[in-house]
């Protein structure tokens, strides 16, 4: 099957709010999910600031979207130089096993390296074992000894306005 792999821009949100929302179930995480077009058409604009970007995976026979990979940058102190981090990586179902979620790893790897980032970073769901062999394949190193810590909600209100922890 030909694909190609492109920028995408503020016109396909709609698009990737649907693959969005694909993620989400397949992660089992529908209930957190409440992707927003008209946010995302915003955080894909080159005028906004901070903004993300992403790479979309396109079927050339149908020219539907059908895989996306959603990035920023980010800062390493150690390193004092600029990384990226891969908020999602998504590819339909039906779409896998033909190179695509490759396709869209390697392009970012060579934008990471175009902008002179010096790694590459993201997480992935530990029971997800089919995601964490092809990232093993491709030389990614599973960082064990890491947490990711959250504020969400109260607790980011309470921190954010009122400095208390109850």
């Amino acid at each position: 099957m030909p694909f190609s792999i492109r920028d995408a821009t503020p016109d396909d949100a709609l698009a990737m709010v649907g693959l969005i929302r694909e993620l989400a179930d397949y992660e089992q995480l529908l209930h957190e999910a409440n992707p927003n077009v008209e946010q995302l058409q915003k955080h894909l604009s080159a005028e906004t600031n901070p903004r993300c970007e992403a790479l979309v995976a396109l079927d050339d026979d149908t020219g539907q979207i059908v895989g996306m990979a959603l990035y920023f940058h980010n800062y390493s102190t150690f390193l004092t130089q600029w990384g990226l981090f891969l908020e999602d990586l998504f590819v339909k179902p039906s779409y896998r096993g033909k190179g695509i979620g490759f396709a869209l790893l390697k392009r970012l790897a060579a934008i990471a390296l175009e902008r002179d980032c010096q790694r590459l970073d993201w997480n992935v769901l530990d029971w997800n074992e089919l995601a964490l062999s092809f990232y093993e394949k491709i030389g990614a190193k599973q960082l064990s000894d890491w947490r990711t810590m959250r504020l969400t909600g109260d607790a980011l209100n309470n921190l954010g306005t009122k400095g208390k922890t109850d």
